[in-house]
């Protein structure tokens, strides 16, 4: 810990600062470090310092108080100083609005932005771009849009962070040609505009025409640096295109530039998002080889490869690692190992885990919730989501409840599973996707009310997939019902016309029944077609 002025260590961990004047540079330097850090306990003892020296309401210690508070979500504290500056200082404004937006809460920049402007201020430079990138976060255009004029009204386009806001906001809304248009209206191409249209245009899957306007910019004369590289790296790995991430790389030594730890991590977490596991620890293993320390990125994305093939060994081995690199206590490492460590069977070790992180985020929560429920734990699962809710360390997500859900329907949780259904769409505003589809059928279908399930079917906003027609199918030969298993079975067939699952779980069927007319059909079926069942398979670690 490096400390400007003299402390005490006392038992209580606070630390008590020496009654003699320093400078404002050695606290504004301890703020910021704590701010960084997420130091809360350290920071409180600073605030309690400044108030007994008389400082705390200088607008510039105030200010930084805010941003420290906020980085380490004491949003309450935050406003309440906040409140304490005087109303005529637009930077304290400045400083909330930014702050929330740093840190995620873009839903109380907005309203901070609201009451902002119910007072008859006006927004400038300096908080507008904190405000585009809460509506490029919410997908809100039209307030975005609003924004787009009163910066032209103010002459602000002339800013390049206002105009790379802007570029952001419209490329993260889906409006990449509007994105275009800004970018390109410029008179003067600069590289911080560059990146957000890059970047902006890698969200929306156009990889290629990212990597088109970074060549095209060189030929203007604007150089890309490493962020630029690095995006178009992350986006090629995304689709899995290894010669565009080779040729990019290419690129990279061409310009001086050499891969850093977040090349690395973007390459590994595109071979691990793309099933290619053992490309992915090769990939790792040359990282640490060329002497690159993996950030907690890193090992967050390499963890998933672990839990996809079982891979104990090595997830036990990047678990020491992380913990020899003093990053295991990282809330995304955390919730990577909960995942691994639950997905690998060691649900003990997950739950020790889980409770022992204090800083949780929604995907931390979803991993225990998700281990729960898939090793039959389905009391707790339901127990933790409802903790879940109480609590205010994460938000429920579309994931929250398909967890939740499949909770419910292994243990015949009908009422309680639809009620659930409802709260996500109502309370949450949370769109039914097809995996939540799936485990309503299978809920309902496992209860036996089959008539439901598949009236839910019928009702859907979306065409159902195979999860949807399999959960009503298996349910119908669970409970003998040959109508809706011929129908759910046609829609199989329909979706996936070169396997022969559905009718052999058909044909299951009608045997069960005694209805051999029917089997030797459906066989007959199967034969003419020449469909084929994918044998099942398993495996078992050797050491």
């Amino acid at each position: 810990m490096v400390i400007g002025a003299k402390a005490t260590r006392v038992r209580t961990n606070t630390i008590i600062y020496r009654s003699f004047n320093c400078s404002s540079d050695i606290y504004t330097n301890l703020l910021e470090a704590y701010t960084q850090n997420g130091a809360l306990q350290l920071g409180k003892a600073l605030h309690a310092h400044l108030i007994t020296n008389g400082l705390a309401r200088r607008t510039h210690y105030g200010s930084k108080l805010i941003a420290f508070y906020t980085e380490c979500k004491q949003l309450s504290h935050a406003r309440k100083l906040f409140d304490k500056i005087p109303k005529s200082d637009i930077r304290r404004w400045i400083v909330l609005i930014g702050a929330c937006a740093r840190r995620g809460f873009y839903e109380e920049a907005m309203c901070v932005f609201t009451e902002m402007q119910r007072e008859g201020r006006r927004p400038n430079k300096f908080v507008l771009p904190s405000v585009l990138k809460a509506c490029g976060r919410f997908r809100d255009s039209r307030t975005g849009e609003i924004l787009h004029g009163v910066i032209l009204k103010n002459e602000f386009e002339f800013d390049s962070y206002v105009v790379s806001a802007l570029v952001d906001m419209y490329s993260r809304c889906g409006k990449v040609e509007k994105a275009k248009r800004v970018f390109y209206g410029r008179a003067d191409k600069d590289l911080v505009p560059l990146n957000a249209l890059v970047s902006g245009c890698v969200q929306c899957g156009m990889v290629k025409e990212a990597l088109d306007l970074v060549e095209e910019m060189k030929v203007r004369g604007v150089k890309p640096n490493v962020v630029t590289y690095n995006t178009l790296i992350a986006g090629f790995s995304q689709e899995d295109d290894r010669v565009m991430v080779s040729r990019v790389v290419e690129l990279m030594h061409d310009d001086g530039l050499e891969l850093n730890v977040v090349s690395w991590t973007s390459i590994v977490s595109g071979l691990v998002r793309n099933f290619h596991n053992k490309e992915a620890f090769d990939t790792f293993k040359r990282m640490l080889d060329v002497g690159m320390c993996p950030s907690s990125a890193t090992i967050s994305s390499i963890l998933p490869a672990c839990a996809t093939v079982v891979d104990l060994m090595h997830g036990k081995e990047i678990h020491g690692y992380a913990i020899v690199m003093g990053i295991e206590k990282d809330v995304y490492v955390r919730s990577a190992l909960v995942d691994m460590y639950a997905k690998c069977g060691f649900i003990s070790e997950a739950k020790h885990l889980f409770f022992k992180t204090h800083e949780r985020n929604t995907v931390t929560w979803n991993s225990m919730i998700f281990g729960y429920a898939n090793h039959g734990y389905c009391s707790e699962a339901i127990e933790l989501f409802d903790q879940m809710l109480r609590g205010e360390e994460g938000k429920p997500d579309h994931l929250t409840f398909t967890a939740s859900l499949t909770a419910c329907s292994h243990a015949g949780l009908v009422q309680y599973g639809e009620s659930l259904f409802k709260l996500m769409q109502e309370k949450y505003a949370i769109k039914p996707r097809l995996e939540h589809f799936a485990c309503m059928v299978d809920l309902l279908g496992r209860a036996g009310k089959l008539d439901e399930a598949y009236d839910l079917i019928q009702s859907m906003s979306i065409e159902p997939d195979l999860f949807v027609w399999g959960a009503l199918l298996g349910a119908c030969r669970q409970h003998g019902n040959m109508k809706l298993a011929a129908v759910a079975a046609e829609q199989l067939a329909k979706l996936e016309p070169e396997s022969a699952g559905s009718s052999v779980l058909l044909s299951g069927l009608y045997a069960d029944a005694s209805k051999w007319v029917n089997v030797a059909k459906v066989r007959r079926v199967i034969k003419k077609k020449r469909l084929r069942k994918v044998p099942g398979y398993s495996w078992v670690e050797v050491a």
